[in-house]
């Protein structure tokens, strides 16, 4: 009999433990399913500094209608925190050079304003991250004083920068694991306490990707996040939900300046099919705060071709990203370290994007990681290398894309196959043929 008992609490304890373990492997992997919200999101880049003469999150609480209106669903905010004094670069100092990761940049507002401004984005039922620095800090950040141990030293024990290039930041040393510790607790403050919605983290192929695993675990117990790695390599996933497509940003820059063509996008795409999980989400963009500062506006980089390529990146697989002043035609390269307010003029950029968000929200066909249509290229006119040419499908909702990725005219660009389908723009039926002018577009939908 007591063995029986034995044997049977035995069981119990077996039963008990595979179903701990299961659980325990469930939440693991749960960093793998992105939030519900996402998959159909289009993303804003948040610069906070140039967006109003303020510079404040009340001052910028005024776009929200008109962002709401034109479709965002995700605001990414640059970082938030004090910015370091010591070794400054400009008079104000990039916003990436932290000074305390627990703290708001009082150029900003308050903590007060800052949680005010998140309950409103939550109310108008849109999501909030903010920028995470996570690889390096200010000289005079707090850490410096209260944990020496946690920075990087050359031979002569001093701090050291990450690059040469950032002198007003130090390197953190992720050899120490007291230090992923402490800023896994200062990331789930934010999300405790102000309600954030997830992280764009700086720089994060510079850190160890197990650091990542374990934060997004830890930041899954409090909330379903998302997160977006500053990076492109395919191990990031899935402790992140999204990197970012450099590849294919810059080749589209080539192949507007004519140094590539094309086919050669298309080869692009479909490689980058093959290294990332199906799941994997990809940022596409012509823009955001580093490109433009440093590399060019739209209108520099992509010349007749920047509506082309803007729309581009809502229909091929990714989730698309608008910067700040996009929407009015930004057609200056904002400064990094000074005051430098975005100009607000009614612009077709608006209307155009609303049109291509209102397109990623409404149609599967379109959206990110695996809910979204895989991509079909079609061979619609033979003649010309500069034609891109496409269709998505999934759960019966279409998108048939045709882009001229050049200055000349394609002529007769058959569609005798494709019925019942509308310009996105225009509403208009779709033809038997069209031609496309120099840097063209159309795309078409059910």
């Amino acid at each position: 009999m007591l063995m029986h008992i034995i044997r049977r609490e035995s069981l119990i304890l077996l039963i008990i433990f595979f179903f701990a373990s299961f659980s325990c492997s469930q939440k693991v992997n749960s960093a793998a399913v992105h939030p519900d919200w996402s998959y159909n999101s289009v993303i804003y880049e948040v610069n906070l500094r140039q967006y109003t003469e303020e510079g404040t999150f009340k001052a910028f609480e005024k776009h929200l209608p008109a962002l709401k209106e034109m479709g965002i669903d995700i605001l990414w905010f640059m970082p938030i925190h004090p910015i370091g004094e010591k070794n400054r670069k400009g008079s104000l100092g990039s916003y990436y050079s932290v000074k305390d990761y627990l703290a708001i940049n009082p150029e900003h507002g308050t903590p007060e304003d800052f949680k005010a401004l998140v309950d409103k984005i939550h109310e108008m039922d849109m999501y909030v991250i903010i920028d995470w620095v996570a690889n390096h800090t200010a000289w005079d950040n707090v850490l410096v004083e209260e944990h020496p141990e946690f920075y990087t030293r050359d031979s002569l024990g001093n701090f050291v920068p990450p690059v040469a290039d950032w002198s007003d930041v130090i390197d953190l040393n992720y050899d120490n694991k007291e230090l992923w510790e402490a800023m896994i607790d200062a990331m789930n403050y934010w999300v405790e306490e102000f309600d954030i919605d997830g992280y764009r983290c700086d720089v994060a192929g510079m850190i160890p990707v197990e650091f990542w695993e374990e934060a997004r675990k830890e930041l899954n117990d409090i909330k379903h996040v998302f997160m977006l790695a500053e990076a492109w390599e395919p191990e990031l996933h899935p402790a992140f939900d999204m990197t970012y497509s450099w590849d294919i940003h810059h080749l589209m820059s080539d192949v507007a300046k004519g140094n590539k063509t094309a086919r050669e996008l298309v080869d692009r795409i479909k490689k980058e099919e093959e290294m990332y999980l199906p799941s994997a989400f990809r940022m596409q963009f012509t823009s955001n705060h580093d490109e433009n500062t440093w590399n060019g506006t739209v209108y520099e980089k992509f010349g007749e071709g920047a509506e082309a390529f803007a729309a581009f990146t809502f229909v091929i697989p990714g989730m698309p990203l608008i910067y700040s002043g996009q929407e009015a035609g930004l057609d200056k390269r904002l400064k990094f370290f000074e005051k430098d307010p975005i100009e607000w003029k009614e612009d077709k950029f608006y209307d155009f994007y609303k049109i291509l968000c209102d397109l990623k929200k409404n149609n599967k066909a379109v959206y990110s990681g695996e809910k979204g249509g895989k991509i079909n290229f079609l061979s619609l006119n033979d003649s010309s290398s500069n034609l891109i040419a496409f269709e998505r499908e999934k759960d019966g909702d279409r998108v048939l894309a045709l882009f001229n990725f050049s200055g000349n005219t394609i002529e007769n660009i058959s569609l005798n196959n494709f019925n019942d389908l509308k310009d996105i723009f225009t509403g208009e039926l779709i033809r038997e043929a069209v031609s496309l002018k120099g840097w063209e577009y159309k795309i078409y939908s059910n």
